[in-house]
């Protein structure tokens, strides 16, 4: 039976940074966003509250602070690797992240089957955004749902990878999991647990497990 790889984004993929710090870092915002992520950190703001703050921040955003910041993230070695290793095992991969869609789904292009964001609207902003749109640890346990039956496997068959609080309720649901660079909220609840800057490390682990 194949197997479906869930992979987090920011602190997982992205190496102790997320997108939103990474593109604000391009419009020179990066202390004011850093705020906002301690606050949801903390509780004290949540997902929905996060989105439209920092969409009101990035009023100035366009393509090309996007692209800048893609490129310039620093992202853990090997994804790619990883990747068409995946699918070399005809197994499959995909990125769920609360981050926003429209930097998530750039990763299509390095060999994720799909990738899925809280959805902003298009860049450079022209539309307000809806609330209703950002995504919740809630909704990656329904995407994974969703993708286990385009690809015609099982949460049984899932492996996810993730760092933080909004990866918690995915671990709880799947049979193998890999904490990667991982705060307290997922320590004891992943079958495995990583710390580095190499993907293909933390994806041994995972295929240990069957």
């Amino acid at each position: 039976m194949a197997r479906l790889h869930l992979f987090d984004l920011d602190g997982t993929l992205i190496h102790r940074s997320t997108a939103p710090l990474e593109i604000s870092r391009q419009l020179g915002l990066e202390a004011e966003t850093m705020a906002l992520e301690r606050a949801i950190s903390l509780g004290h703001i949540g997902s929905p509250e996060y989105a439209t703050q920092v969409h009101a921040l990035w009023a100035k955003l366009t393509e090309a602070h996007v692209a800048a910041a893609f490129e310039g993230a620093p992202w853990m070695s090997g994804i790619e690797d990883v990747w068409r290793e995946i699918r070399r095992n005809g197994d499959y991969c995909a990125v769920v992240s609360l981050s926003p869609s429209f930097f998530v789904e750039r990763l299509i292009s390095w060999g994720a089957h799909a990738a899925h964001g809280s959805h902003f609207p298009a860049v450079p902003f022209t539309e307000p955004l809806d609330p209703a749109g950002v995504l919740s640890a809630a909704a990656k346990v329904q995407i994974a749902d969703r993708l286990c039956t385009e690809f015609g496997v099982s949460r049984g068959d899932c492996v996810a990878y993730g760092d933080s609080l909004s990866d918690k309720d995915l671990f709880s649901v799947v049979p193998v999991s890999v904490a990667v660079n991982a705060d307290r909220h997922l320590r004891g609840l992943a079958t495995h647990s990583y710390v580095g800057r190499d993907l293909c490390a933390a994806y041994q682990l995972a295929c240990s497990t069957r």
